[in-house]
């Protein structure tokens, strides 16, 4: 079966080009719509370190919740950015659907709530955004009501592609790492290696977000890298590193390509999209930023990196030769 809206071949894997000034209202829409599907995932799941139990998967459609238990049950909420549709489905085999369209938050919100009711799926969620500036209640929400499909359909492409890059970049490293996944509070992609050693208090300060979360976040010390679509302050797409807490000197090490730089207000290295997306190879490109700047985190914080890193990272069907 064919589907229109699906790319074709060497499309698939490019690239997309992901203007913020272009789809900025649908940025902001969609980050509200991964809100309440987290708050979900988040308000039935059991609590993982480091909140890692409310994060949202890349799936070859969209987004998914990954199974969510209810008493002995069990749903999930996927994003099909493809088909455009919300699915909710459970495990005893009943399914609602959402057309994903311009539409207010207040609106899916209601609709949304009203499927989990008629499947029998009774949640309590915190109404609210966290990590944003003016948060608006789900409910009252009617500010941010845009979705252009092409232009989501293209962010998840290029969380696709960031996504593949970061697993094979994960490879290398045996210490405690997070998985790939995606945070809908701060709307961005990352995985996260740990030292194991623990950390100052982190301040906190965080937006309409506990402090005592970002405190558990940061509890140990981390080298974190991701991909961010824009925002206002920044306003095109990046990927990121950082370090918490940042050792000295951090800011001042030499990060590859030449297109990277360090970021003082927001205290990590930065990396445009397009610079990874224009290159002759791209894969190469975004893995010289994660490599050369975990590698300057680590140096100048002394992790014990002979302890921490695997020096042959499995290649996609390495696999095979242990069978």
């Amino acid at each position: 079966m064919h589907d229109d809206n699906m790319p074709h071949g060497g499309e698939a894997r490019q690239w997309p080009e992901l203007r913020y000034e272009a789809w900025k209202d649908t940025c902001a829409t969609l980050h509200m719509w991964t809100q309440i599907v987290g708050k979900i995932r988040a308000a039935g799941t059991p609590w993982v370190n480091h909140s890692w139990h409310v994060t949202l998967y890349l799936t070859a459609r969209g987004l998914t919740s990954s199974p969510i238990p209810h008493g002995a049950r069990v749903f999930q909420i996927d994003f099909d950015f493809i088909s455009h549709l919300l699915l909710i489905s459970t495990s005893d085999g009943a399914s609602k659907t959402m057309q994903l369209r311009p539409r207010s938050v207040a609106d899916f919100y209601q609709e949304l709530f009203a499927h989990l009711a008629a499947l029998d799926l009774h949640v309590t969620i915190h109404a609210s955004p966290n990590e944003v500036t003016e948060a608006i209640p789900f409910q009252q929400d009617q500010q941010h009501a845009s979705y252009d499909a092409q232009a989501a359909q293209r962010f998840w492409r290029a969380l696709l592609q960031a996504d593949r890059v970061f697993k094979q970049f994960r490879t290398g490293f045996i210490g405690k790492c997070s998985p790939v996944h995606f945070f809908w509070g701060s709307f961005d992609l990352a995985v996260t290696r740990f030292s194991g050693r623990t950390a100052p208090e982190h301040p906190g300060g965080i937006p309409h977000c506990p402090d005592w979360v970002a405190r558990e976040a940061y509890s140990h010390e981390v080298s974190s890298c991701g991909f961010w679509p824009g925002g206002a302050q920044l306003p095109f797409p990046v990927f990121y590193s950082y370090a918490y807490p940042e050792p000295p000197a951090f800011g001042a090490a030499s990060v590859g390509p030449q297109a990277a730089r360090y970021d003082g207000t927001l205290r990590e290295f930065i990396l445009p999209y397009d610079e990874v997306r224009c290159a002759a190879e791209p894969d190469a490109v975004l893995l010289e930023f994660l490599n050369s700047s975990y590698e300057a985190a680590a140096t100048l914080a002394r992790w014990d990196r002979a302890a921490l890193e695997r020096r042959w990272p499995l290649a996609p069907g390495a696999a095979d030769l242990l069978s």
